[in-house]
């Protein structure tokens, strides 16, 4: 586990009570949830056009997220193929009333690129800058 998050910040939400498992703590259905939505906002936009989500692999469980933690979720991508895109998703949390910043779940995600029908497409060429 890193120090600092690796990637860059793409959503950040609240956890509600609505949201906790029969422990009271937050679901990881609803993590999971939150960083596959975070995930498909970055292959979106390197797809430039529609994805879906193909694998998700190697969840790691850290640490709990309680009601009223700052959420934050960072990815990363870490490999393109012809039509799919791997990035490393990690989320990190701020403790209600705390300046305590921590990693508490990653995993990798992969996404492949699909037409509006619904049919895998080859990945846009990157842009040259």
């Amino acid at each position: 586990m890193g120090d600092a998050p690796d990637g860059t910040l793409t959503i950040q939400t609240v956890p509600y009570p609505s949201d906790t498992n029969s422990g009271g703590d937050i679901f990881g259905g609803w993590v999971i949830s939150q960083m596959d939505v975070a995930a498909g906002v970055t292959a979106a936009e390197r797809a430039k056009g529609r994805v879906s989500t193909v694998a998700i692999e190697a969840m790691r469980f850290h640490a709990p997220i309680s009601v009223g933690d700052l959420v934050s979720v960072f990815t990363k991508i870490v490999k393109t193929g012809r039509t799919s895109i791997t990035m490393h998703v990690e989320t990190w949390v701020r403790r209600k009333h705390s300046d305590d910043f921590l990693l508490v779940t990653e995993g990798d995600f992969t996404f492949v690129a699909i037409s509006e029908s619904g049919v895998k497409r080859d990945l846009p060429a990157l842009e040259q800058i």
